[in-house]
């Protein structure tokens, strides 16, 4: 190619990134509200063929395993099978401070963000779900890989790395999670796992702390070592 010929390749090549980018952000933000509303099946959606959610030291693997986290659990935990909000139930999920690096060929990405929700119900709702905190916070840390799956981004791997929760009436100085690892898979437990991470990956919670793996490389000190070939 001509000089002008590859610095158009280069500039096509940067903006569909960048589109990629803003498709990936938007995939992520759309899951966090239609998890605020308890839309188990537009989850679903979400996800490719073979998609996986990694949550509580637990797989959930395919289109079945994601419909049993979001349908069968949640969505009957929490809203007892209802479709979308329910009158005195909170659940908010604030998705941000995302970084996405895009594969070179554009067909996979991989995305961290923070996650802060806020949830419980309200005093005069008759259905409280049990183990439940009346008020509580919750924030996490996503590690994902996401997949373009007939022209369309999917999400491959949702990671969700539990940090801290809190009952909202004691502070996270004073709680307990109230969430533990999975200890059992299905059909043992009907709303368990379908694989468990090895004993040496298992995420304790709150109070407990562990880094979580960054997939992207330090703005200044990755690029002075991919300079050298380290």
């Amino acid at each position: 190619m001509s000089d002008l010929e590859a610095r158009l390749a280069a500039v096509e090549h940067r903006v569909g990134e960048l589109e990629d980018t803003n498709a990936i952000r938007r995939l992520h933000w759309a899951y966090g509200y239609y998890i605020d509303f308890n839309r188990a099946e537009d989850v679903v959606q979400m996800f490719a063929e073979d998609g996986v959610v990694v949550f509580l030291s637990g797989e959930y693997r395919g289109h079945a395993g994601v419909r049993r986290l979001y349908g069968t659990w949640f969505q009957n935990f929490f809203t007892q099978g209802v479709n979308g909000p329910v009158d005195g139930f909170l659940l908010d999920h604030f998705q941000m401070q995302d970084i996405i690096t895009v594969a070179p060929d554009r067909r996979t990405a991989k995305g961290r963000f923070r996650g802060l929700l806020m949830g419980g119900s309200h005093e005069t709702r008759t259905y409280k779900p049990e183990g439940l905190p009346l008020q509580f916070y919750e924030a996490g840390l996503y590690e994902n890989d996401y997949v373009r799956e007939n022209g369309v981004w999917k999400i491959k791997r949702l990671d969700y790395m539990m940090q801290w929760q809190a009952d909202f009436e004691k502070g996270w100085s004073r709680t307990v999670a109230h969430l533990q690892p999975a200890t059992q898979t299905f059909p043992d437990n009907p709303l368990g796992p379908d694989v468990l991470l090895p004993r040496s990956e298992v995420r304790r919670t709150w109070p407990h702390r562990q880094d979580v793996p960054m997939h992207y490389a330090h703005p200044r000190f990755g690029a002075a070592l991919a300079a050298k070939g380290a």
